[in-house]
C-alpha cells in the first residue's frame, strides 16, 4: 500500500471522524508495533536485573516489596497529567518526546547504590513511564479505527515479544558479567534509534478537536470504572509476574542462576503469544467470554506453581498465566478508547488510573505476604484474582 500524503485524513470503517495520518495504515501499525516494543524492552530489561539489584543491595523481600511501590506510584500521580496532555498536545508529540526520556530513566535504575536511590529513580522511571503508556495506547486505540476490526490485542503482543527480547537479554547479559548500568546504556541506543526512524509515521490525530476542555483530573465511573476493576485484577497479576518471578524461580523453585530468568522468560513469551491470536480469538468468541476463560487460565497456571514449585511445573503455570493475562488489558484500553463520551486520552488515563492500582498492590503485597509467611503462599493469594476477573466480567455491560 503506498503511503498516503501527510497530513491527510485518512477515512476509518468504524464511522468516525477521519484520522490524521502521514503515512499509509499498515506503515502506522508498524511504526506503533515499534514503540510499544521498545516500551516492552525497556521494562524487561529492568525487569530482568531485578535479582541482582536486589543482590547488590542486600534488600529482603519486604524491602524489596516497599520500594516496589516507587514504579506504579509515580505512574499513577502522573495518571491525570499524562491524559492532559495527551489530549491537548496529541498524542504523537508526547510519545515522541517521552521514549528517549523513559530509557535514560531506565539506566538510573543501574546507578542505585542505597535502597533509597533505587525508590527514587523507580519513582521517575514510572512518571515518565505512565506518559510513554497513555500516548502509546492513545496511538494504538486511534491506529485500530483505520482497520475497522480488532488489532489492539497485536500491539500489546509487540510489547510482550520486546518483554521475552528482553528476558533474553538480560539472561545474556548476567551470564556475560556485564552489570545493570551498561545493560541499560545497550537499550537506550536501540530506543532512541527507533524512535528517529518512526516517529514521523505515526498518527497525528483527529480531524477535529473536542470543544470541552479536559479537566485536570476526573474520577471514572459507569463503564470506565468497571473496565478499571477488571484491568486492575489483571495488571495486579502482571505486576508479580514482572516483579518477583525471578525471585520465585530463584528462591522457591531453586532454579540454577541461568536459569532463574526462565519464569519471567516463559510467562512474557506466551504472553505474546496469546497478544498476536488474541484478536482472532476475539472475533470468534466476544470480549466477555474470552476474558471470563482467560481469568480461570490466570488462576490455574498460577496455583500449579504454587501447589507444584519445581522447574517444570512451575514453567508450564508461569506461562498459562502468561495465556491469561494476554488479552485482557489490551480489551479494556480498546474498549475505553471507543467509549464516545470522553477523549481517548482523557478515557484510557481514567481506566488506567484504576488499573495501575493493580500494578501498584500487585508487588507490595507479594513482599508483605512473603514477609509474614512464604513467596510461595503470596502467588495462591494473586492467584485469586484470576477469579476475581472470570467473576466480575459476567456483570460488565461495557465489554460484549
Amino acid at each position: 500500500m503506498e503511503d498516503v500524503n501527510a497530513n491527510q485524513e485518512v477515512s476509518n470503517l468504524t464511522g468516525d471522524k477521519p484520522i490524521l495520518a502521514s503515512s499509509s495504515p499498515n506503515r502506522i501499525r508498524l511504526a506503533v508495533s515499534l514503540f510499544y516494543f521498545g516500551q516492552g524492552i525497556a521494562f524487561a530489561s529492568w525487569a530482568s536485573r531485578i535479582p541482582d539489584i536486589k543482590h547488590a543491595l542486600n534488600l529482603s523481600d519486604g524491602k524489596l516489596g516497599s520500594i516496589l511501590l516507587a514504579l506504579p506510584l509515580g505512574q499513577l500521580i502522573t495518571m491525570p497529567i499524562s491524559g492532559r496532555l495527551v489530549t491537548k498536545y496529541g498524542s504523537k508529540l508526547i510519545l515522541t518526546i517521552t521514549a528517549p526520556l523513559y530509557v535514560l530513566a531506565l539506566s538510573n535504575l543501574g546507578l542505585a547504590t542505597a535502597p533509597w536511590h533505587l525508590a527514587a529513580f523507580l519513582f521517575l522511571f514510572g512518571v515518565v513511564g505512565n506518559m510513554c503508556n497513555i500516548a502509546v495506547n492513545t496511538q494504538g486505540s486511534e491506529a485500530e479505527k483505520l482497520f475497522g476490526r480488532p488489532i489492539m490485542t497485536s500491539f500489546h503482543g509487540a510489547w510482550s515479544i520486546a518483554g521475552f527480547t528482553g528476558a533474553l537479554v538480560g539472561l545474556l547479559m548476567v551470564n556475560l558479567h556485564i552489570i545493570p548500568y551498561y545493560h541499560f546504556w545497550i537499550i537506550i541506543v536501540l530506543i532512541w534509534l527507533n524512535v528517529l526512524l518512526n516517529y514521523k509515521h505515526l498518527v497525528l490525530g483527529k480531524g477535529a478537536k473536542s470543544e470541552r476542555k479536559p479537566k485536570l483530573f476526573t474520577m471514572p465511573e459507569g463503564a470506565l470504572l468497571q473496565l478499571g476493576i477488571i484491568g486492575f485484577c489483571s495488571m495486579a497479576t502482571e505486576g508479580a509476574m514482572f516483579d518477583w518471578s525471578g525471585v520465585y524461580f530463584k528462591e522457591i523453585v531453586k532454579a540454577p542462576t541461568s536459569l532463574v530468568i526462565l519464569g519471567y522468560a516463559s510467562f512474557m513469551v506466551m504472553m505474546a503469544t496469546g497478544r498476536f491470536v488474541g484478536d482472532k480469538i476475539i472475533e470468534n468468541l466476544g470480549r466477555k467470554k474470552t476474558i471470563q476463560i482467560s481469568g480461570l487460565i490466570i488462576s490455574s497456571g498460577m496455583f500449579l506453581s504454587v501447589f507444584l514449585p519445581y522447574i517444570i511445573p512451575a514453567t508450564i503455570g508461569f506461562m498459562l498465566v502468561g495465556i491469561g493475562v494476554s488479552s485482557i488489558v489490551p480489551t479494556v484500553y480498546s474498549v475505553a478508547g471507543k467509549n464516545g463520551k470522553v477523549a481517548p486520552g482523557i478515557a484510557i488515563a481514567m481506566v488506567s488510573s484504576v488499573s495501575y492500582l493493580g500494578f501498584l498492590m500487585g508487588p507490595p503485597l507479594i513482599g508483605y505476604i512473603s514477609a509474614l509467611s512464604s513467596l510461595q503462599y503470596s502467588y495462591a493469594v494473586i492467584g485469586v484474582f484470576g477469579l476475581l476477573v472470570s467473576l466480575l466480567v459476567g456483570k460488565i455491560r461495557a465489554i460484549d
